[in-house]
Protein backbone atom coordinates (compact mmCIF):
# COMPACT_ATOMS: atom_id res chain seq x y z
CA UNK A 1 0.00 0.00 0.00
CA UNK A 2 0.73 3.93 -0.66
CA UNK A 3 0.48 6.45 1.77
CA UNK A 4 -0.47 9.38 -0.64
CA UNK A 5 -1.00 12.82 0.95
CA UNK A 6 -2.24 15.55 -1.74
CA UNK A 7 -2.30 19.25 -0.96
CA UNK A 8 -4.83 21.84 -2.79
CA UNK A 9 -1.58 23.64 -3.69
CA UNK A 10 -0.52 20.53 -6.34
CA UNK A 11 2.57 19.31 -3.78
CA UNK A 12 2.15 15.48 -3.48
CA UNK A 13 3.71 13.55 -0.91
CA UNK A 14 3.54 9.31 -0.98
CA UNK A 15 5.27 6.38 1.52
CA UNK A 16 5.42 3.20 0.33
CA UNK A 17 5.24 0.08 2.90
CA UNK A 18 6.32 -3.12 1.90
CA UNK A 19 3.26 -4.72 0.40
CA UNK A 20 2.00 -5.09 -2.75
CA UNK A 21 5.20 -6.22 -4.94
CA UNK A 22 6.95 -9.04 -6.38
CA UNK A 23 10.25 -9.63 -4.61
CA UNK A 24 10.60 -12.78 -2.37
CA UNK A 25 11.37 -13.21 0.81
CA UNK A 26 13.62 -11.36 2.55
CA UNK A 27 12.88 -8.58 0.31
CA UNK A 28 9.37 -9.23 0.15
CA UNK A 29 7.39 -7.58 -1.51
CA UNK A 30 7.45 -4.00 -2.55
CA UNK A 31 11.03 -3.61 -1.75
CA UNK A 32 12.41 -0.59 -4.33
CA UNK A 33 15.78 -0.69 -3.11
CA UNK A 34 18.50 -1.97 -6.16
CA UNK A 35 21.56 -2.28 -4.12
CA UNK A 36 19.93 -4.71 -1.33
CA UNK A 37 20.79 -7.98 -2.85
CA UNK A 38 17.35 -8.56 -4.42
CA UNK A 39 16.83 -9.61 -8.32
CA UNK A 40 17.16 -6.09 -10.46
CA UNK A 41 14.44 -7.80 -12.16
CA UNK A 42 12.01 -7.56 -9.20
CA UNK A 43 12.61 -4.01 -8.44
CA UNK A 44 11.86 -2.77 -11.48
CA UNK A 45 8.59 -4.16 -11.84
CA UNK A 46 8.41 -2.69 -8.16
CA UNK A 47 9.27 0.69 -9.38
CA UNK A 48 7.05 0.66 -11.92
CA UNK A 49 4.21 -0.47 -9.89
CA UNK A 50 4.73 1.87 -7.24
CA UNK A 51 4.87 4.93 -9.92
CA UNK A 52 1.95 3.40 -11.76
CA UNK A 53 -0.37 3.21 -8.89
CA UNK A 54 0.90 6.83 -8.29
CA UNK A 55 -0.04 8.13 -11.44
CA UNK A 56 3.68 8.83 -12.24
CA UNK A 57 5.65 7.76 -15.33
CA UNK A 58 8.19 5.37 -14.06
CA UNK A 59 11.03 7.37 -16.38
CA UNK A 60 9.65 10.64 -14.98
CA UNK A 61 11.04 9.08 -10.90
CA UNK A 62 14.70 10.32 -10.10
CA UNK A 63 16.74 8.03 -7.60
CA UNK A 64 19.78 8.90 -5.99
CA UNK A 65 22.43 6.62 -5.63
CA UNK A 66 22.85 7.14 -1.42
CA UNK A 67 26.08 7.33 0.41
CA UNK A 68 25.03 8.97 3.77
CA UNK A 69 26.79 12.18 3.00
CA UNK A 70 25.55 15.47 1.86
CA UNK A 71 25.53 16.50 -1.93
CA UNK A 72 22.67 17.32 -2.75
CA UNK A 73 22.09 16.97 -6.98
CA UNK A 74 19.92 19.27 -9.28
CA UNK A 75 17.53 16.74 -11.01
CA UNK A 76 15.73 18.73 -13.89
CA UNK A 77 17.35 16.42 -16.73
CA UNK A 78 17.83 12.30 -16.93
CA UNK A 79 21.12 11.41 -15.54
CA UNK A 80 24.13 11.22 -17.72
CA UNK A 81 24.00 7.47 -18.95
CA UNK A 82 21.11 6.33 -17.11
CA UNK A 83 23.22 6.22 -13.71
CA UNK A 84 21.89 7.73 -10.95
CA UNK A 85 24.42 10.08 -8.63
CA UNK A 86 26.12 9.72 -5.43
CA UNK A 87 23.89 12.00 -3.73
CA UNK A 88 21.54 11.99 -0.49
CA UNK A 89 19.77 15.26 -1.38
CA UNK A 90 17.97 16.07 -5.10
CA UNK A 91 15.64 19.18 -6.02
CA UNK A 92 14.48 20.01 -9.18
CA UNK A 93 12.34 23.14 -10.53
CA UNK A 94 10.74 20.93 -12.99
CA UNK A 95 6.51 20.12 -12.28
CA UNK A 96 5.97 16.84 -12.89
CA UNK A 97 9.22 15.38 -12.27
CA UNK A 98 8.90 13.27 -9.07
CA UNK A 99 12.21 12.60 -6.54
CA UNK A 100 12.25 9.41 -4.48
CA UNK A 101 14.09 8.55 -1.32
CA UNK A 102 14.90 4.91 -0.42
CA UNK A 103 15.12 4.12 3.59
CA UNK A 104 14.64 1.62 5.79
CA UNK A 105 14.77 3.24 9.22
CA UNK A 106 16.70 6.52 8.23
CA UNK A 107 14.66 9.79 7.69
CA UNK A 108 12.94 10.67 4.58
CA UNK A 109 12.74 14.36 4.14
CA UNK A 110 10.29 15.42 1.21
CA UNK A 111 9.98 19.21 0.76
CA UNK A 112 8.44 21.64 -1.66
CA UNK A 113 7.72 24.96 -2.46
CA UNK A 114 4.23 24.72 -4.49
CA UNK A 115 4.26 28.95 -5.53
CA UNK A 116 7.87 27.97 -6.86
CA UNK A 117 6.89 24.91 -8.14
CA UNK A 118 10.08 23.80 -6.63
CA UNK A 119 10.73 20.21 -4.69
CA UNK A 120 13.49 18.60 -2.58
CA UNK A 121 13.95 15.53 -1.25
CA UNK A 122 16.59 14.29 1.17
CA UNK A 123 17.90 10.96 2.93
CA UNK A 124 18.68 11.89 6.46
CA UNK A 125 20.54 8.90 8.57
CA UNK A 126 22.51 9.74 11.17
CA UNK A 127 25.56 10.88 9.15
CA UNK A 128 23.10 12.79 6.77
CA UNK A 129 21.78 14.55 9.64
CA UNK A 130 24.84 15.34 11.13
CA UNK A 131 26.76 16.25 7.92
CA UNK A 132 23.64 18.49 7.29
CA UNK A 133 22.38 17.26 4.56
CA UNK A 134 18.41 18.88 5.38
CA UNK A 135 20.09 22.29 5.38
CA UNK A 136 22.00 21.51 2.18
CA UNK A 137 18.63 20.81 0.55
CA UNK A 138 16.75 23.21 1.48
CA UNK A 139 19.84 25.86 0.34
CA UNK A 140 19.78 24.69 -2.95
CA UNK A 141 15.73 24.61 -3.28
CA UNK A 142 16.45 28.13 -2.33
CA UNK A 143 19.00 29.20 -4.68
CA UNK A 144 16.58 27.75 -7.40
CA UNK A 145 14.15 30.20 -6.16
CA UNK A 146 12.32 28.41 -3.30
CA UNK A 147 11.75 30.53 -0.10
CA UNK A 148 11.38 28.61 3.37
CA UNK A 149 8.30 30.13 4.36
CA UNK A 150 6.75 28.64 2.23
CA UNK A 151 7.91 25.31 1.82
CA UNK A 152 5.71 22.43 2.69
CA UNK A 153 8.16 19.59 5.02
CA UNK A 154 7.20 16.19 5.15
CA UNK A 155 9.35 13.67 7.32
CA UNK A 156 8.02 9.72 6.33
CA UNK A 157 8.46 6.24 8.11
CA UNK A 158 11.45 5.87 10.22
CA UNK A 159 13.10 4.19 13.43
CA UNK A 160 11.75 6.82 16.20
CA UNK A 161 13.85 8.32 19.03
CA UNK A 162 12.18 5.52 21.40
CA UNK A 163 13.70 2.71 19.27
CA UNK A 164 17.16 3.99 18.04
CA UNK A 165 19.55 3.29 20.81
CA UNK A 166 23.07 4.43 20.32
CA UNK A 167 26.18 4.30 22.43
CA UNK A 168 26.34 7.12 24.79
CA UNK A 169 28.92 9.76 23.14
CA UNK A 170 27.00 8.97 19.96
CA UNK A 171 24.29 10.52 21.51
CA UNK A 172 26.21 13.37 23.06
CA UNK A 173 27.67 14.40 19.78
CA UNK A 174 24.45 14.51 18.13
CA UNK A 175 23.19 16.51 20.46
CA UNK A 176 25.65 18.59 20.22
CA UNK A 177 25.96 18.91 16.83
CA UNK A 178 21.46 19.06 15.96
CA UNK A 179 20.37 20.12 19.44
CA UNK A 180 17.02 18.19 20.20
CA UNK A 181 18.32 15.19 18.59
CA UNK A 182 19.55 12.93 21.73
CA UNK A 183 16.98 11.09 23.15
CA UNK A 184 16.49 8.10 25.45
CA UNK A 185 15.37 4.32 24.65
CA UNK A 186 12.10 2.99 26.72
CA UNK A 187 14.83 1.18 28.20
CA UNK A 188 16.33 4.60 29.41
CA UNK A 189 19.13 3.82 27.40
CA UNK A 190 20.82 6.44 25.14
CA UNK A 191 19.01 7.23 21.64
CA UNK A 192 19.02 9.66 18.89
CA UNK A 193 15.80 11.13 17.38
CA UNK A 194 16.33 11.76 13.90
CA UNK A 195 13.03 13.34 12.88
CA UNK A 196 13.19 15.33 16.01
CA UNK A 197 17.17 16.94 14.25
CA UNK A 198 15.56 17.21 11.52
CA UNK A 199 12.41 19.60 12.82
CA UNK A 200 15.20 21.93 14.52
CA UNK A 201 17.55 22.04 11.21
CA UNK A 202 13.93 22.85 9.43
CA UNK A 203 13.23 25.45 12.00
CA UNK A 204 16.42 27.15 12.29
CA UNK A 205 16.45 27.98 8.06
CA UNK A 206 12.60 29.60 8.60
CA UNK A 207 10.37 25.88 7.29
CA UNK A 208 8.04 25.73 9.96
CA UNK A 209 5.07 23.36 8.38
CA UNK A 210 6.88 19.92 9.04
CA UNK A 211 4.49 17.01 9.60
CA UNK A 212 6.32 13.75 11.07
CA UNK A 213 5.16 10.33 9.98
CA UNK A 214 3.44 8.40 13.44
CA UNK A 215 5.19 5.26 11.41
CA UNK A 216 8.62 3.56 13.40
CA UNK A 217 10.01 1.20 10.64
CA UNK A 218 11.49 -0.63 13.65
CA UNK A 219 8.04 -1.75 15.16
CA UNK A 220 5.73 -1.47 12.08
CA UNK A 221 5.78 -5.10 10.33
CA UNK A 222 4.66 -3.41 7.60
CA UNK A 223 7.86 -1.57 6.73
CA UNK A 224 11.19 -2.26 6.16
CA UNK A 225 13.92 -1.91 9.15
CA UNK A 226 17.53 -3.17 8.73
CA UNK A 227 17.63 -2.45 12.51
CA UNK A 228 15.07 -5.31 12.65
CA UNK A 229 16.17 -7.32 10.26
CA UNK A 230 19.55 -6.71 8.61
CA UNK A 231 18.78 -8.17 4.89
CA UNK A 232 15.81 -6.32 4.20
CA UNK A 233 14.18 -4.22 1.39
CA UNK A 234 13.72 -0.13 1.09
CA UNK A 235 10.46 1.81 0.98
CA UNK A 236 10.33 4.78 -0.97
CA UNK A 237 8.96 8.14 -0.32
CA UNK A 238 8.48 10.51 -3.63
CA UNK A 239 7.45 14.26 -3.62
CA UNK A 240 6.37 16.45 -6.65
CA UNK A 241 4.40 18.78 -8.22
CA UNK A 242 1.23 18.64 -10.09
CA UNK A 243 2.35 20.12 -13.99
Amino acid sequence: MIDRQNTDSGAHFAFTDRWGGVSAAPYDTLNLGGAVGDDPAAVLANRELAAKELGLDPAGVRWMRQVHGRAVAVADQPWPAGEPPEADGMVTARRGLALAVLTADCTPVLLADPEAGIVGAAHAGRPGLLAGVVPATVEEMCRLGARPERILARTGPTVCGLCYEVPAEMREAAELAVPGSGATTREGTPAIDIPAGVRRQLADLGVEDVVRSPVCTRESADHYSYRRERTTGRQASYVWIAP
